[in-house]
């Protein structure tokens, strides 16, 4: 099995469980690992018979500016739902980090996976 991977898909959000961090968006880094079949789009070269990456970006783009979670898990969680249900994937990784959430600290995350990766038979 293929994977399209998108990474550093930075979004603004609100979320957090402290009374500080629901008052201002934060910015967010998500990382997406996602199980395909790519041999389609290579035969082709058609959009049409591929996994369109920038749709998957767009929707969890919109999906997580809109949301307003108070934890990272939870959002992971919608994300990779979103993965599996509406673009058909078997098998999805997401990361999702908040950055700079201390000082002294880069950044602090959650990284899940979901569904059943599917095995490659030669």
């Amino acid at each position: 099995m293929d994977t399209i991977f998108l990474r550093d898909l930075r979004v603004r959000t609100i979320v957090g469980v402290w009374e500080w961090e629901r008052r201002s968006p934060q910015q967010l880094s998500i990382d997406v690992d996602i199980a395909t079949d790519t041999r389609p789009a290579a035969a082709s070269e058609r959009l049409e018979d591929a996994l369109d990456y920038n749709a998957v970006a767009r929707r969890i783009q919109g999906f997580v500016s809109e949301a307003r979670f108070h934890m990272i898990e939870a959002m992971a969680e919608g994300i990779a739902g979103i993965v599996l249900q509406e673009f058909g994937a078997p098998w999805v990784r997401v990361v999702v980090r908040k950055l700079w959430p201390v000082p002294g600290m880069r950044d602090t995350g959650v990284a899940i996976e979901r569904g059943s990766r599917p095995v490659s038979l030669p």
